[in-house]
């Protein structure tokens, strides 16, 4: 998790990501209260024995959206590190090869780190696990298609991972104009036993089966959401583990609040629910918990 420096209103960020809204407070207001929920967060976890590793954002140059690092890089448990291709010029600044040199130090074993930057080059862009919901245990990317996740890069990793893509079209209507969802991460999380999905936003009902089917035939109990609860952030989830290996569901506490009592109920059967809030994040940022989180699954050397 990266602590922000300059967190802030992304105007490149806005031109396709509808969740994002401006507001009147100052630009230090902001700075400050965004820190505090990131604080409060990263504290929640620890309470949990969550291992976080925390990493500071640099002051300069300025990244608006160092906060959501799921975005820039993924790691995988045979040892891979994949760079990702970024559709803001300003988030490309957001790699840093620090960040990885920190895991590689601090024990994690990285057999191979892949650059998939060089796709930016001709306007092809993968925002990690923004763009890709990956089940790892079925081997399975879900990936609604966007300005910020083309076919080309998708397979591309597909390959790499031996994954099987389920790519689909999932929209939304903000002010009566319809646009592609920025990213899958916002409308459908998957863990272990379960998947939270807003099937209303995939447009085809033929595409609508075909992830239901996938998710079905993998074993999920699936939990759906509401176009309102997605723009809650109720899509917008991750399962993690401690150090006890308790498995956990991470979200924002405006995801909890738009949940109803029966899909809270389905949810903490298989986890328990950790619920921080980040107003200002997500109202400027236009992400939630889940893009404040790059998981881990390298091994450990030592």
């Amino acid at each position: 998790m990266v602590r922000p420096a300059n967190f802030g209103f992304n105007t490149e960020t806005a031109e396709n990501n509808f969740y994002q809204k401006k507001d009147g407070r100052s630009a230090s207001e902001i700075r400050e209260l965004a820190q505090r929920e990131f604080d409060v967060f990263v504290a929640l976890l620890r309470d949990q024995r969550v291992n976080v590793i925390e990493v500071q954002d640099t002051a300069s140059p300025s990244k608006p959206d160092a906060v959501f690092p799921n975005n820039w890089f993924s790691t995988h448990g045979d040892g891979k590190l994949i760079l990702y291709p970024m559709y803001a010029e300003v988030r490309r600044l957001e790699r840093r090869k620090d960040v990885v040199e920190l895991l590689i130090h601090s024990g994690f074993e990285v057999n191979e780190i892949i650059d998939l930057s060089f796709f930016e080059e001709s306007g092809q862009f993968l925002e990690g696990t923004g763009s890709m919901v990956m089940d790892h245990g079925a081997k399975v990317i879900y990936a609604c298609y966007s300005p910020r996740t083309h076919p080309v890069p998708l397979d591309y990793v597909a390959k790499l991972l031996g994954y099987q893509v389920v790519g689909f079209d999932a929209v939304q209507e903000v002010d009566g104009a319809v646009s592609p969802i920025y990213h899958t991460n916002v409308m459908m999380h998957v863990g272990t036993d379960l998947a939270v999905v807003c099937l209303e936003s995939i447009a085809k009902a033929s595409e609508r089966r075909m992830v239901q089917e996938s998710l079905t035939k993998s074993g999920k109990k699936l939990i759906p959401i509401t176009l309102k609860q997605k723009f809650n952030f109720a899509g917008n989830m991750l399962e993690v583990t401690n150090d006890g290996w308790e498995r956990f569901t991470v979200m924002s506490q405006a995801a909890f609040d738009s949940l109803g009592v029966g899909q809270i109920q389905q949810i903490e059967k298989h986890t328990t629910i950790i619920s921080p809030s980040i107003p200002t994040i997500e109202k400027l940022g236009g992400g939630s918990a889940r893009c404040m989180m790059a998981e881990i699954f390298l091994g450990k050397s030592f």
